[in-house]
């Protein structure tokens, strides 16, 4: 990354040689990527949590209580599932009524809508979870041969993808 090239190994690494086969191969082994980084940081989610005390949270809950604490702005269910680019709605309303129980969130009631915000205990977790994701993930991110301006090309390259993979899914449903 910063500006040198740096050789990529012959070998294709996928997760499926049959989606890999032909043209486009380099898309299997991009969302081989993918995979295997989703799960490694949905498994990272759960253990920052746990560090910062709290391991009864699955991640789309840590991801809920994130999104509601960001610039600290009451957010409604719509909101939240837009920002976070999920659509199955029930999901993200389960994830929001079990942080309710536990008291991270707060919710008020205003004609048809629900506005969520996080509790003190809510924002004193997330900022515990900052203070474990800088002791264990950002310091180690410090030693490797990347600098923010790459991470921020390779977070524009993968918000790109999701589009991508939103019009191809639309595309799909519509066979």
């Amino acid at each position: 990354m910063s500006g040198r090239t740096k050789a990529l190994p012959e070998r294709r690494i996928v997760s499926s040689r049959h989606l890999a086969e032909g043209e486009g191969w380099e898309a299997s082994e991009l969302e081989y990527g993918m995979i295997i980084a989703y799960n490694a940081f949905t498994r990272w989610m759960s253990r920052c949590m746990a560090a910062a005390g709290n391991a009864d949270l699955t991640p789309l809950e840590i991801l809920v209580l994130h999104n509601t604490n960001h610039r600290g702005r009451e957010k409604r269910l719509t909101d939240i599932c837009f920002l976070l680019n999920i659509e199955d709605t029930h999901t993200v309303n389960y994830a929001l009524r079990k942080l309710l129980k536990s008291g991270l969130l707060t919710a008020e009631k205003r004609g048809k809508e629900v506005f969520y915000r996080t509790s003190k205990e809510g924002e004193a977790l997330c900022e515990a979870y900052r203070a474990v994701r800088k002791s264990c993930f950002l310091d180690g991110l410090s030693r490797m041969d990347t600098n923010g301006d790459d991470l921020r090309e390779i977070a524009a390259g993968l918000r790109a993808m999701s589009g991508q993979y939103d019009q191809a899914s639309r595309a799909a449903a519509s066979l």
